[in-house]
């Protein structure tokens, strides 16, 4: 099963790919440029920057193509050549960003990863950088028959819907469902105090519930924990909330999550091996709020390198920018929660 591709109307997206060398493995386009979010980000419409990653199966090869075609587009790193670039993108959750790029007039940022630490992030959660923008609706504009690939971006998915029941309640609503899943990626990311609206997550998920549908209907159909009454809007209560049935959710999340969990668990000293200690997990009553402390974890620690990468992908110039109106939209944000 591969993610819906993206509808031939959306023509914009399809030129801006025009622009760069095509050997990609999977291009998508995502955030408010792409789809409608309520509050302040809904105010600039066109007008808001469209947000790209394009995985790629050889980095340098890719950005030596793309110094070509675009140099301008990168900072004074472009001066070290792509072999410098691609070490750079390494580092932290594996992605180069290019930003506050002029493209068909408008502003855009693209992202270049490698194909294989996009595959590692989604079936192991390494990061949960780039497989958290694919926890929730993208617009896929290509991607090619690496079914390798395609098996990694179903089990990210399936992997989002095991962790967020863990976390909720045996009762809950689709659209809780859908805010679990959405808030992932942002739990611990130190750019939710600084530089992001805090009801960015409820203002993905509400104007975008039909998509949040189409991403995981299939997932939801074929999971046997799942009753979906229609005539209420709910996802009923037939979530396993034993301790055998969260042993057996705990064991089916991502490697870097269970070993997240693991070093929160096990004092220092105590060499215990994983099952044992996600056993004794799935005794806790606070097993939900352990399993969210392994994701901040993951999080936290690659959206700030990542975040750091910025000053040199950018320049410091563009990082300031980018940064002002990051917190532009975060005071809107705080004004339209106080009037």
């Amino acid at each position: 099963m591969s993610l819906p591709v993206l509808s031939s109307s959306a023509v914009k997206f399809r030129r801006v790919l025009a622009h760069f060398p095509q050997e990609l493995s999977l291009a998508f386009a995502y955030g408010s440029g792409v789809f409608r979010q309520a509050g302040a980000a809904a105010e600039h419409g066109e007008n808001n920057m469209l947000d790209f990653v394009f995985a790629v199966d050889d980095s340098v090869t890719w950005h030596m193509m793309n110094l070509l075609k675009n140099r301008s587009h990168y900072s004074f790193l472009k001066l070290f050549g792509p072999n410098q670039i691609t070490s750079i993108q390494s580092y932290g959750a594996g992605i180069y960003y290019n930003t506050l790029v002029p493209c068909n007039g408008r502003m855009i940022k693209y992202g270049v990863i490698s194909t294989d630490a996009l595959i590692d992030d989604l079936f192991h959660w390494k990061t949960l950088y780039v497989a958290g923008r694919l926890q929730k609706p993208v617009k896929i504009l290509t991607q090619n028959e690496n079914s390798k690939l395609q098996a990694a971006l179903v089990s990210n998915l399936k992997s989002a819907v095991t962790a967020a029941f863990l976390m909720l309640p045996e009762s809950f609503s689709e659209e809780d469902l859908y805010m679990q899943i959405a808030g992932l990626s942002y739990s611990g990311d130190f750019r939710m105090i600084i530089g992001e609206d805090r009801s960015k997550v409820q203002n993905i998920v509400k104007p975008n519930i039909p998509h949040f549908q189409k991403l995981y209907s299939n997932i939801l159909q074929d999971c046997p924990q799942v009753v979906y009454k229609h005539h209420l809007g709910r996802l009923e209560a037939s979530i396993d909330k034993s301790p055998e049935g969260q042993f057996t959710q705990l064991m089916a999340l991502p490697k870097t999550l269970q070993q997240k969990i693991t070093s929160l668990v096990n004092p220092p000293g105590k060499n215990r091996d994983v099952e044992e200690i996600l056993l004794q997990v799935a005794h806790d009553p606070d097993c939900g709020f352990v399993v969210h402390q392994g994701i901040s974890g993951i999080v936290r620690s690659s959206s700030i390198v990542q975040s750091a990468k910025t000053i040199l992908t950018a320049g410091a110039k563009k990082s300031v920018t980018y940064s002002m109106k990051k917190l532009y939209k975060m005071t809107k944000g705080w004004l339209r929660k106080a009037s």
